[in-house]
């Protein structure tokens, strides 16, 4: 597999990862560096270990995980897009009391794995190319942090303007991917 193969499937895996930084931008309300490289690495760090699980797992797990993945994602983002309607439809002082926006590693965990759920579907096509796997998982978890990066500032930058209108956007956006998911995968659309 060339390097600018990879490179399309890193940029491709990390879309939805992308997405989902940028509905985590919407909600700081002034940017926290630490907190960005802790997104950026929770996705990035998910897009390389899903194609490394994928790999070591190989073609004998393919059946059950194309089986139900798309049901994983579709409810992880239903959840949490709708934990964020919720949210977003507070008064905005309800939470002032906050000196500093909490990270919920609990959720970040939650949005890193059903992001990445796809490219472990990657990792056992890779199994089968005979893909170099650590330069690949590299390049993809690089990629993905970059971008998830680029994602959250974009989302802040949107985010400050707009307040609970761009939560209830967030919100919306991480139903629609997981609701595209889905469909998707049932075959009711394809893109």
């Amino acid at each position: 597999m060339s390097f600018i193969e990879l490179i399309l499937i890193g940029a491709g895996l990390s879309m939805d990862a992308f997405s989902v930084a940028v509905c985590k931008g919407l909600n700081m309300k002034k940017l926290n560096y630490r907190n960005i490289y802790i997104i950026a690495l929770f996705f990035g760090g998910f897009q390389a270990l899903m194609p490394l699980i994928g790999w070591l797992a190989g073609r004998q797990f393919e059946k059950y995980i194309v089986s139900f993945d798309h049901w994983i994602v579709f409810l992880l983002l239903l959840f949490i897009g709708g934990k964020m309607i919720a949210e977003s439809q507070k008064k905005d002082g309800d939470d002032e009391n906050e000196e500093e926006q909490k990270l919920d590693i609990k959720e970040l965990f939650l949005l890193s794995l059903a992001t990445s759920i796809d490219a472990l579907a990657v990792g056992i096509t890779f199994a089968f190319l005979n893909v170099r796997i650590i330069p690949s998982i590299s390049i993809i978890g690089i990629i993905t942090f970059m971008l998830s990066l680029a994602g959250v500032f974009i989302g802040n930058k949107f985010g400050v303007k707009y307040k609970s209108k761009a939560e209830f956007a967030g919100g919306v956006i991480l139903v629609l991917i997981g609701l595209k998911v889905l469909l998707e995968h049932q075959g009711i659309i394809s893109f």
